[in-house]
């Protein structure tokens, strides 16, 4: 059973709000999981209850793997590979991990370098390698600034086949910012080759979905950054700031830093790394980008978070992303039109602008 903070942890980004419209023959099959550190819910509009879950555990057994191969800091595919580029070496890639790096690199340069995962030795320096979120002082700005200077990128990667390597023996690869949606895609073309089009994959609050529900959208409901605000906290959303509805194939994805932070008595540094200063995004406290494809839109969401407040427009540009709603740390709402068109705020925030980025 879940309990009220776990429910909560799975709606972090956004979640599925109540809806109608299954014909008699087919139901909603429902199953929750715990992967990738998170909570992670899988429906699928089925009639054969027992086949549809099935296919659901098929989609669970894939990210147990995923989450074993793709780790930034525990044994693995990853780890064994960030381990032979320490030490110089060139390591054999396997077929699943293989594609995630090529298209890393090519999302990394889209982004500008904003989204960077070759900066795996900085984000563990801020102490997020760690099931727990760390405490204490921040790490020293002498030992900060060096990595930084060391510019390890995604283009230091070296590909012979499926052998990599890499020039600068500063990268360690953490893939965190993209593998979850990477995973979302997999699962949503798992359930297909099964014959399930209609499902919604919920990881961690970042969703997919495909077809409908029960010839209705699927109804999605994006949590405020602030989930806490009296004025959302009761309300029937559950803290969402906004609800949307989306049918295809299509991707919610939120990045934040709300949810997983460093405490220093009231100080809080957020996750997100800064590979320009090796410090915490600090400005924009969520990016909610809309994309048919959920790992373009997981880095998309993390590099408009780097990007900052006035900056993330041409980044949305560059990225091919053009349905984004950003808050900043005032709590201001940055909306583009096409994000506008489909979203319907639960109450209306205190500014909200809307931003042409074509």
């Amino acid at each position: 059973m879940l309990n009220r903070r776990d429910f909560m942890k799975l709606g972090l980004g956004a979640c599925l709000l109540p809806a109608v419209g299954c014909s008699r023959a087919e139901a909603v099959v429902s199953e929750t999981m715990y992967v990738f550190g998170t909570l992670v819910g899988v429906d699928v509009l089925a009639s054969d209850k027992a086949a549809a879950r099935a296919a659901i555990a098929d989609v669970s057994h894939a990210f147990t793997r995923q989450n074993r191969d793709w780790h930034a800091w525990k044994p693995g595919a990853l780890g064994d590979l960030n381990r032979a580029i320490a030490a110089g070496r060139t390591h054999e890639v396997d077929d699943d991990l293989l594609p995630l790096l090529h298209q890393a690199r090519d999302l990394a340069r889209a982004s500008g370098g904003l989204f960077n995962p070759a900066i795996g030795r900085l984000v563990g320096l801020w102490g997020f390698h760690n099931d727990e979120m760390p405490v204490g002082t921040p790490p020293h700005a002498d030992a900060v600034a060096e990595l930084v200077a060391a510019a390890p990128s995604m283009d230091d990667l070296v590909f012979d086949g499926s052998r990599v390597g890499s020039r600068n023996p500063q990268v360690q690869l953490d893939l965190g910012g993209h593998a979850k949606g990477v995973a979302l895609n997999q699962a949503l073309d798992r359930l297909a080759t099964r014959g399930y089009a209609d499902a919604l994959v919920n990881l961690g609050g970042n969703l997919a979905v495909s077809g409908t529900r029960g010839g209705r959208p699927w109804r999605i409901g994006v949590r405020h950054p602030q989930g806490g605000h009296s004025d959302l906290r009761h309300s029937q959303n559950g803290g969402a700031i906004a609800s949307l509805e989306v049918s295809g194939r299509m991707a919610v994805v939120t990045s934040g830093t709300y949810e997983r932070y460093r405490q220093h008595g009231d100080r809080r540094y957020p996750h997100i790394i800064d590979p320009r200063s090796g410090q915490p995004a600090t400005h924009v406290v969520s990016a909610t980008v809309l994309h048919p494809d959920a790992a373009r839109a997981d880095v998309a969401a993390t590099a408009l978070v780097v990007a900052g407040a006035e900056a993330w427009p041409e980044v949305a540009r560059s990225m091919g992303v053009s349905e984004v709603m950003l808050v900043d740390e005032a709590g201001r709402v940055q909306l583009t039109p096409g994000m506008a068109a489909k979203l319907e705020f639960v109450a209306p925030p205190a500014s909200v602008t809307t931003v042409e980025i074509a």
